[in-house]
């Protein structure tokens, strides 16, 4: 079913937490919204806990660092929609919060492959995508996370590749210029999530001491997401830092 009039958006690590807020944000936007992630159950879940329908969603399961999946998420998107117009990246994973050399290999690579090759192979087949279709473009937001510009304790594989994240919006907005293709950076500092559950219990800070952070509500973010996407295309948001404002990030906390 193609339906090339409407605007569509994909959601990488939509089944929860961030990814969920940013595809309802999206849907009730007026996107035709596809959900993907590993877990089908909790991708269903989601669209349903959203309100959308087969007729404005689909859900897809895809793990992002393996590149054959994520060429049949592609596929599967353009037989059902017909084109792409936003792609976010918010896939992400960490790794546990221990000494560095004590980390192992197949550990960093799970981070790797989740938070930075996920992002670049589905901006790859986004851009194959966005060049080929007309009207020519689109645009892609990349979920840096606060970790892009400051680590915290024991974080060095989430870290590196939400710094890495950096690089590559940067690069995609360049070399996307001739092709009417934007791309920018959401940097999110303590949304009320799954994964941020522990931060109202209280966590490491800098100083090796644990302190409670505030958190923020997730479906501002999702709206943040929204405004980022709703864009005409000769605007871009590069960077936006959304964060809950009392979080110890600015400063001296």
């Amino acid at each position: 079913m193609s339906q090339k009039n409407n605007k569509v958006a994909l959601v990488t690590g939509a089944g929860v937490g961030i990814g969920r807020a940013a595809a309802k944000a999206l849907l009730q936007g007026g996107y035709q919204v596809v959900l993907t992630g590993r877990n089908l159950d909790k991708l269903q879940k989601a669209m349903e806990t959203i309100g959308g329908n087969q007729d404005n969603c689909f859900a897809f399961a895809c793990d992002v660092g393996k590149p054959e999946q994520v060429k049949k998420l592609f596929a599967a998107l353009k037989e059902r929609f017909g084109r792409i117009d936003v792609l976010f990246n918010n896939a992400g994973i960490g790794a546990p919060a221990i000494p560095m050399e004590d980390l192992t290999y197949e550990q960093w690579m799970d981070a790797v492959n989740a938070n930075l090759s996920g992002a670049f192979l589905c901006s790859q087949e986004a851009i194959r995508m966005m060049k080929a279709q007309s009207p020519q473009g689109g645009r892609i937001i990349n979920n840096g996370s606060i970790s892009a510009h400051a680590p915290r304790p024991m974080s060095a594989p989430y870290t590196a590749t939400k710094h890495a994240i950096s690089g590559l919006t940067k690069t995609i907005s360049l070399d996307g210029r001739p092709f009417n293709i934007a791309c920018g950076q959401i940097d999110i500092g303590n949304a009320a999530t799954e994964m941020t559950e522990r931060m109202a219990a209280g966590i490491m800070q800098a100083d090796q001491s644990i302190k409670v952070e505030p958190r923020m509500d997730v479906d501002h973010v999702g709206q943040a997401v929204l405004h980022m996407a709703q864009l005409p295309l000769e605007s871009n948001i590069l960077s936006m830092t959304i964060m809950a404002t009392n979080m110890p990030f600015v400063g001296r906390g």
